[in-house]
């Protein structure tokens, strides 16, 4: 009879994204955190005084903004990424409940249904998506100034400059939730989340 003391058995696992999607992920969050870096560069005179070479910052911005949809599209060549933007793109009637739960700060599990992705994420990807697309339109009739009337490019600044600090606000909250989670930011690390966690966070996912 050994003595040895059997090891505990590991925790299963589930595939959560595949490389591609983590490259995404990982590739767009890089150039957003360049956009805010340098916009708080450009328009926050604190740190403005910090940099020396204002023109080489505002070029670094204008690039990585435009660099910003590049991840996105270069995805699309991966099945499974075209798969999860279906999934973002679906609103069922788990999702309203999920909605409802969150508006009466019902906590519970059991009010809140998700299958891979929750409502609260599915808002949160369409809304940055859109952001995104706003931010490089008025971005490029900042740029361009000579093709727009005057109107125009003040209209575009308005809207890029409120936009960012929205857009800042809501990434700090993204940011937040993900701290929040460990297994989440795992998922989104390594690829792959305990069982356990995804019965009982996304009990409609079946992987």
């Amino acid at each position: 009879m050994s003595l040895r003391a059997e090891a505990p058995p590991a925790a299963t696992t589930v595939r959560r994204f595949t490389r591609a999607e983590r490259w995404v992920h990982r590739t767009t969050a890089v150039l957003m955190g360049v956009c805010v870096v340098t916009a708080s560069f450009l328009y926050i005179p604190e740190f403005a005084q910090l940099v020396g070479r204002r023109e080489l910052v505002v070029r670094v911005h204008e690039w990585a903004g435009l660099a910003l949809p590049v991840p996105v599209l270069a995805g699309l060549a991966s099945r499974a990424f075209r798969a999860d933007l279906g999934h973002l793109n679906r609103f069922g009637p788990h999702d309203r409940r999920w909605l409802r739960a969150a508006l009466r700060r019902d906590k519970s599990r059991e009010s809140r249904p998700a299958a891979k992705f929750n409502a609260g994420q599915k808002i949160y990807a369409a809304w940055i998506a859109g952001a995104t697309l706003v931010m490089l339109g008025t971005g490029l009739l900042m740029w361009f100034t000579h093709l727009t009337p005057i109107m125009w490019r003040t209209s575009a600044t308005f809207v890029h400059d409120w936009l960012a600090l929205t857009i800042g606000v809501v990434l700090a909250g993204h940011i937040g939730m993900a701290l929040g989670d460990p297994e989440a930011r795992r998922g989104m690390r390594t690829g792959s989340v305990s069982q356990e966690w995804a019965k009982r966070e996304h009990r409609l996912w079946r992987p």
